[in-house]
């Protein structure tokens, strides 16, 4: 792992927060779990572009609608702006270096978002000029995201302001690849200041969405720990579908493989049941099973009768993730256009 990471000071990780289950409102959720981040607030907006939230809403809508697999690609996007240099919208920045930008990366192949977040921006850009972050809609998209899946809806903090640097190396770096055993995941989560509950929660986020057979049939189905065969923890009679999708020997297989084949685009409990019927798709999705904690955790939540347990950790989770090396105040800039160019 990289050096720069390891020497980051780990942070509090958070309380629990109360959650109201059953409801759409926006402010189902009022009371952010918790200490407060300087410069971030809920309602940062409501002075100076009081309807950026339900412009946001609206696009996403749209956007969702044309397309339902954008939810989760943009639920994603956060993950890995958030996780690369804090939520600061640098994944969207356009590096003019050789070595490539956040977006240049390995972990950012399949990235699907950036014309989305533009979308976005330009509709903001008509109702407020310069006034709302390309790094605080990537935090409500992703938000939105997850509620047009049927998930909870819940206040988001705003406030951010974009950075003006990005590079591949870090994203290369910083993001766990899906072969992570939890040991590893750990690490990387906990040199951001995120905890093992953190982790196991949001992991459930693969509860939505679908991923390229590049990303993990390798590891799962033809050469796993280096040698020839399939992981044997994994399902037969699963490994035996993902096969039929994923082609042996082809490192850049683009093929799309839902992450839970239950319900892919609903925001459930279903990717818990996968993880303990050994029906996940990534190896670090079974590495949860490795750790006492987060094992209890999944088995819990595997055999819940409600997601309300799972939906207010996850408010918890992603209020922690969003709030990573946040610029606030005078630090970084408000743009016009989120894929500036920069050296």
């Amino acid at each position: 792992m990289a050096l720069r990471l390891l020497q980051l000071v780990v942070l509090v990780v958070a309380a629990a927060a109360g959650f109201r289950p059953g409801l759409a409102n926006p402010a189902a959720v009022s009371v952010l779990p918790g200490l407060p981040v300087a410069g971030l607030a809920v309602g940062f907006y409501k002075e100076t572009c009081p309807q950026a939230e339900e412009l946001v809403l609206a696009e996403m809508r749209d956007i969702v609608g044309r397309d339902r697999t954008l939810g989760p690609a943009l639920l994603r996007f956060m993950f890995h702006d958030c996780l690369v240099r804090g939520c600061d919208a640098s994944i969207m920045l356009v590096s003019k270096n050789a070595t490539g930008g956040e977006r240049n990366a390995i972990p950012s192949y399949g990235l699907r978002g950036f014309d989305e977040i533009e979308q976005i921006k330009a509709k903001l850009e008509e109702a407020c000029p310069l006034t709302v972050s390309c790094a605080d809609i990537i935090v409500m998209a992703a938000r939105d995201a997850i509620y047009l899946c049927d998930g909870p809806r819940y206040d988001v903090e705003t406030g951010r302001r974009d950075g003006k640097v990005t590079l591949a190396f870090d994203a290369d770096n910083d993001l766990p690849p899906p072969s992570s055993n939890v040991v590893d995941l750990k690490t990387y989560f906990s040199v951001k200041g995120l905890g093992w509950k953190d982790l196991v929660v949001l992991s459930g986020s693969h509860t939505i969405g679908r991923a390229s057979c590049s990303t993990f049939a390798s590891d799962r189905l033809y050469n796993y720990s280096g040698h020839a065969g399939q992981d044997p923890s994994l399902d037969k009679a699963y490994a035996a579908r993902l096969r039929q999708a994923c082609e042996a020997g082809l490192a850049n297989d683009t093929t799309l493989v839902d992450m839970d084949p239950i319900s892919p685009y609903t925001f459930d409990l279903s990717y818990y049941r996968d993880v303990v019927s050994n029906t996940s798709l990534f190896l670090s999705d079974q590495a949860l099973l490795d750790d006492r904690w987060t094992r209890a955790y999944v088995e819990r939540m595997a055999t819940a009768e409600s997601p309300d347990e799972f939906f207010a950790d996850y408010v918890v989770a992603i209020t922690n993730m969003a709030r990573i090396e946040v610029l606030t105040g005078d630090n970084g800039e408000i743009r016009k256009v989120c894929a500036a160019h920069v050296d």
